[in-house]
């Protein structure tokens, strides 16, 4: 009899029950929350489902994410080496290489002056890195919190680790991701405030055609100019280039389809449940996460302001031709902020069509927010 007591005890001791608190429930209740916005709302699910999902994992199993040293047979849970490609920069720098072989650089091509409009876009991040000092986070920190503010996960992810500063990269992460599905909601009041409806049904004139030769200069010639520049934004710009170059280059075509679809979907996987098993209850439920959740959405609104504001100069300048939404787009969530510049142009006019002439502030963006983390690396000396 004592033996089936002794085996029920041990039973009932190694179940969840036994060993988590109220903390880890409300986390797994906040991982229900997300899944339910990523499935039922569309919430960027290629990114929230594993996310939220590594989310319930370690607030159930915790040793999920536990190192080889942590464990009593030296051998680390699953996510810990998933997490360790995280921390690598290996994870980030390959979903560069797949979104540069998905994305079409031709808009900015074709009308340059959308690299001014992604570089004021910007402006947010070194706001947020000014406010992060002033509420007490390190200087290495408040660079890894404020590049939120491009809304561009994998790039915070990328400063993070760089950074060393693994303990914050899961709250840095889901605030990135979170706001970058959040576009939608969050961009067009601060687009509709700083615009009139006036400039929101400016008609922009058509984009010129974009010559093969143009779309195969254009990686080559940004990944010198940058690298040469800011030597510590090659990972990033140089995996976005090569990806663009496999995509125009039309003789690659089996590397091109394997970056943009199979390779792009197994890193999401991995860097997903990594990222979402980092926000364990200990790591997740306190003041510091509220900190990056405000800091990451003061940093976005005010680049989204900056681009719009950026915009309305350019309008002026130009003595109208340029539509200040397209202004926006300038942060990196492709291609959400791009559709939200074209959305709220033709709730102005129904026949404005701006979606081609905002992809170009968009991807000068993805550019200009690796190029802002780049800079944080080089003031702090980090390669």
């Amino acid at each position: 009899m004592s033996y089936v007591t002794e085996t029920l005890s041990n039973l009932l001791s190694q179940t969840a029950f036994a060993n988590l608190d109220y903390k880890n429930f409300i986390m797994i209740a906040v991982a229900c929350v997300f899944l339910y916005l990523a499935i039922r709302k569309g919430f960027e699910p290629l990114l929230l489902v594993p996310i939220a999902f590594g989310m319930l994992l370690v607030n159930i199993y915790p040793d999920i994410i536990a190192s080889p040293e942590e464990t009593s047979n030296g051998v680390g849970g699953l996510l810990y080496y998933f997490y360790t490609l995280d921390e690598w920069s290996i994870l980030p720098s390959l979903i560069f290489l797949g979104v540069g072989a998905m994305t079409d650089f031709g808009p900015l091509i074709a009308n340059p002056i959308s690299f001014l409009l992604g570089a004021a876009a910007q402006f947010g991040i070194f706001t947020a890195y000014l406010l992060a000092i002033l509420l007490g986070f390190s200087d290495q920190a408040a660079a890894a919190v404020s590049i939120i503010g491009g809304a561009d996960g994998p790039t915070s992810i990328f400063l993070a680790g760089k950074l060393g500063q693994s303990s914050l990269m899961g709250p840095i992460a889901v605030a990135a991701y979170s706001y970058m599905a959040l576009v939608p909601i969050i961009q067009p009041p601060i687009m509709k405030l700083l615009t009139t409806e006036k400039e929101r049904k400016i008609k922009m004139d058509q984009l010129r055609p974009v010559s093969k030769l143009e779309r195969i200069l254009f990686p080559v010639i940004v990944t010198i100019v940058v690298c040469v520049i800011l030597p510590t934004t090659a990972p990033l710009v140089g995996m976005l280039m090569l990806g663009n170059l496999f995509k125009e280059c039309g003789v690659v075509r089996q590397l091109t389809e394997t970056a943009s679809n199979a390779l792009m979907y197994i890193v999401v996987i991995l860097l997903g449940t990594s990222v979402g098993a980092t926000t364990s209850a200990e790591a997740f439920l306190n003041w510091n996460t509220i900190k990056i959740v405000i800091l990451g959405l003061i940093a976005f609104a005010f680049g989204t302001a900056a681009g719009v504001l950026f915009g309305k100069l350019m309008c002026v300048l130009t003595h109208g031709k340029v539509n200040p939404l397209i202004g926006s787009a300038g942060v990196s969530a492709v291609p959400m902020a791009a559709r939200v510049s074209q959305k709220v142009g033709a709730e102005a006019d129904p026949t404005n069509f701006l979606l081609m002439h905002a992809m170009g502030p968009n991807v000068a963006g993805v550019i200009g927010t690796a190029v802002a983390a780049g800079t944080f690396m080089a003031i702090f000396g980090v390669k």
